[in-house]
């Protein structure tokens, strides 16, 4: 689905990932689940662009519903996977803590639960390599996306910043869409380690004036990164 020129999302709003595109190439980030590669070479083709044009995946963490496709792009394509160096364990599928209890409503979980599995959420592939990534590195990628430290949700979340397509993607740093409750708009996200730091994280979104904020789950926010930062601090409070 296009957002904007040069700006796609794959997925849907229980979860997804999104690809940025220049002349040199294709930056793709997170990898939702292993069953959207199915959508990424659809949309790649109305693109008129194929799986060769892929440069690089950029994980906003290391979670299984943002690994998805990533370990095979990497191993059939030679497509190179970044993560920050806090999370590359956790990306190749080392322990993470117990999430504590969650907020739920039993539709949106059986939703959510019926999703993934259909997109083959309940066997993640996780990665055997990747390339750590640190606070402020900007990528040679298309695009030249910026990594922004966002830990909280997890030790290394990011949060990543293209300028050239005015949007931030900042993963499960918040959420416009909660996968267990199914309520909408700006707010904290489930399974967070750590939830006041990735509260306090969000800060260091505001220098970016980004006008998309684009999560990993809901739907793509359109109206300015401080507007998204406010909303969250305020439901979080």
């Amino acid at each position: 689905m296009e957002l904007a020129p040069n700006l796609r999302r794959i997925g849907s709003d229980v979860v997804s990932a999104y690809l940025v595109e220049t002349p040199e190439g294709i930056t793709v980030i997170d990898a939702a689940l292993p069953g959207h590669w199915r959508d990424l070479v659809a949309e790649l083709a109305s693109m008129g662009r194929s799986l060769d044009d892929v440069r690089g995946v950029v994980l906003t963490h290391g979670d299984s519903d943002h690994v998805g496709f990533a370990e095979r792009l990497r191993r059939e394509h030679g497509v190179p996977v970044y993560v920050h160096a806090a999370d590359a364990e956790r990306a190749k599928g080392g322990p993470k803590p117990k999430g504590g209890k969650q907020r739920m409503r039993i539709g949106a979980l059986l939703g959510f639960v019926a999703y993934s599995l259909r997109k083959g959420g309940a066997r993640p592939v996780w990665l055997q390599e990747v390339v750590e990534v640190h606070d402020g590195d900007v990528l040679d990628l298309p695009g030249a996306p910026q990594v922004i430290a966002m830990p909280g949700h997890s030790p290394g979340s990011i949060a990543v910043w293209v300028p050239a397509v005015d949007a931030v993607f900042v993963g499960d740093g918040l959420t416009t869409r909660h996968v267990l409750t199914g309520a909408v708009g700006p707010a904290p996200a489930p399974f967070t380690d750590e939830p006041a730091q990735a509260i306090a994280s969000l800060g260091a979104l505001l220098p970016t004036g980004a006008t998309w904020v684009l999560p990993g789950h809901g739907a793509p926010f359109h109206g300015g990164v401080a507007a998204a930062v406010a909303a969250v601090e305020a439901a979080a409070r």
